[in-house]
């Protein structure tokens, strides 16, 4: 299963064209039904930021519930990531001080609690609190979307 963050979904939504890509969301298409896909709600309300339901719908169009709302185990495991100080970093206060949506933490604990794996375009940078450093900590794989793509043998 994977837990996609929303610059790896811009970036399939801003370059895999339906009618220039049709074998990527065929294949696309097969693991959504199979629920082995999925993202969170806080990615979709920053995916509407930058493009419209029409774009956004393809992600949505086999499975409808593929932006999942938190669970409980989830939130609670948010808070044990920030109660280590080093990762607090992570947290963009910048977004949450204007009221924006902020994805990275229900991203890894989605992951974490249904053993997922993450895709992500964030760099793991040494001594950081980017999503790929916070997977790594807590042994959370952690891919992009070509390490996803070779991981599921697709090719185009």
């Amino acid at each position: 299963m994977y837990v996609f963050d929303t610059n790896s979904l811009s970036n399939i939504l801003n370059h895999y064209y339906p009618d220039r890509f049709p074998s990527f969301w065929e294949n696309f298409a097969v693991i959504l039904q199979e629920n082995r896909v999925f993202s969170v709600r806080e990615a979709r309300f920053e995916l509407e930021r930058r493009f419209d339901n029409i774009v956004i719908n393809r992600l949505v169009k086999h499975n409808p519930d593929f932006f999942e709302d938190p669970s409980v185990k989830e939130l609670s495991f948010i808070t044990q990531i920030y109660s280590i100080q080093h990762f607090q970093q992570n947290l963009d206060r910048k977004k949450l001080l204007q009221g924006g949506y902020f994805a990275d933490p229900f991203i890894f604990a989605k992951a974490k609690i249904k053993e997922a794996i993450v895709v992500t375009e964030e760099e793991c940078l040494p001594n950081g609190a980017r999503i790929p450093n916070i997977c790594e900590y807590f042994g959370i794989e952690c891919l992009k979307l070509e390490g996803f793509l070779t991981k599921e043998d697709w090719r185009f």
